[in-house]
This record gives structure tokens, sequence and C-alpha cells, in this order.
């Protein structure tokens, strides 16, 4: 109720019906939204990459898919954590750790890349890109190695914050950052998707109502129809979550950030 009170004032239902109405393009933002939560429910990541990587190649501006992106994933995200809880995929102790750090670090971001542009968040990406492709390979090992002791992480506080840091400031990272890290630290796949994703919605809300106040809203039509693929996506990929095998959990999750980072690093050498 709240995050429909705040998305009141900047549009009204005639605008949200406005943007139903045109169904040759509405449909396509719902199936790209289904996907796209579908992806992120299921491996903990891939939401940003799947959506951003789905409208560049329509050929929205980047400034209108950010914006969408932000905006809708609020909805999905909070779906999802939703289901994930309801199913038992969460780790309540390790989402309290995360959730301050990690919407800290969103409003920090945010703030900073609605204040000094988005040219400067283009230097963030490489060196996040290039960790989290050599930790996709990682990840993709442990799955066909016999799994050793979890080793502990002292600085959770500190991932989460970096995580939500680069969501806001980078344009993505939140879940390719926290899930892979501590998924390649030994945790169960299940319940670190499940605890990242819970908390993925208060990071997201925290990242969208700074650029609400600080940039508006607009491109209803892509919001609108991603927010209904990814509500419509939740529960299913809440319930897959938890019946797939954990070694291919661990390959699905390492070829996410190995696209994501593959995806984020071609535009420094193209």
């Amino acid at each position: 109720m709240l995050v429909f009170n705040i998305l009141s004032y900047y549009f009204t239902w005639q605008q949200v019906w406005g943007a139903a109405t045109h169904a040759e393009t509405f449909w396509l933002f719902v199936a790209i939204g289904f996907g796209a939560q579908l992806i992120d429910g299921l491996l903990g990541m891939g939401y940003g990459v799947v959506t951003a990587i789905s409208l560049m190649s329509l050929n929205i501006a980047p400034a209108a898919v950010s914006a969408s992106i932000h905006t809708a994933e609020m909805f999905a995200s909070g779906a999802s954590g939703y289901h994930h809880y309801r199913f038992g995929n969460v780790n309540k102790r390790l989402f309290k750790v995360l959730l301050i750090p990690g919407v800290l670090g969103a409003i920090t971001g945010a703030y900073l890349l609605s204040t000094f542009g988005e040219k400067y968040g283009s230097y963030v990406k490489p060196f996040l890109a290039a960790y989290l492709l050599l930790l996709g390979i990682r990840i993709i090992s442990k799955a066909f190695v016999k799994p050793g002791p979890r080793k502990k992480h002292k600085k959770l506080g500190l991932l989460a914050a970096a995580g939500g840091f680069l969501d806001s400031f980078g344009g993505g990272g939140w879940g390719p950052l926290v899930t892979s890290t501590l998924i390649a630290g030994g945790r169960t796949p299940q319940y670190v998707i499940g605890s990242v994703s819970v908390t993925e919605f208060f990071v997201t809300f925290a990242s969208a109502v700074t650029f609400f106040a600080t940039l508006g809203i607009s491109h209803w039509q892509i919001i609108l129809g991603l927010i209904i693929g990814g509500v419509a996506a939740a529960p299913l990929a809440a319930r897959l979550a938890g019946r797939l095998p954990v070694r291919w959990m661990f390959v699905g999750v390492g070829l996410m950030v190995i696209v994501w980072s593959l995806w984020a690093l071609r535009k420094v050498f193209m």
C-alpha cells in the first residue's frame, strides 16, 4: 500500500489504462518481465540482466531502460521475496545481517548517480564484471567437486553495502555480487537465493524511492508490463528454487554470473 501511495503521486489510473491498451508492445513487456523474474527468483540474480538486454534490443533509450527496471523490480522482488519466505527458503539471520547495510548502500548509490550522472557508474561496472567472471567460473567448478567445509563470511555487512551501492550506482549487481559470493563460500543455494531475494525488495525499494525523489518517473507502458509479468512469475520461481538439484543450481548460478559479467565487459571492449 505504501508503494502504491508513493506511485500515485507520479501517475494516474488513466495513464495506467492507456499504457495497458497498447497491446502490441505491452504484452511483449509482460513476457520480458515474466522471463526475467522467473530466472531471478530461481537463481537469485538475473532480473536486471535479462530486462536490460531485452529492452535495449528493442532500441529503447538506456535512461528509459534503467528507470523502468528499477521501478518494476521493486514490485517483482517484493512478490518474489514473499513467496520465498512462504516456501521456507529464507534464513532469517542472514536476512537481518544483509538488510540495513544493503539499504544504506542502495540509497547512497542512487543519490550519487542522480547527482553526478550515469557516466560515473560506467567506471564501476568493469571491476565488478571482472570479479564476477572469475567467481562464476569458480561456482561452476564447485558443482562438480566434493563440497568442503563452509567458509564463514566475516564481513557480510560490507558485502551487502557494496551490493546495494553497485545495484543503484552501477545499474545492477545486487544479486550477482551477493548471491554468487555467498554460494561460492559454500552456503546452501536454496537459502542464499531466498534470503537475498527478500532483502532485495527493501534494497530496490530504497533505491527506487531515492530515484523518484530526485529524477521522477516515466515510461508507464514498460513499467506496467514488467510489473505484471514479474509478479506472475514470482510464485513459480520460488517454488522451483527449493526443488532443483543443488548441483544444477550451482551451474545455473555460475552461468548467469558469467553472462552478466560478459554483458557488462562488452561495453569496455566494443
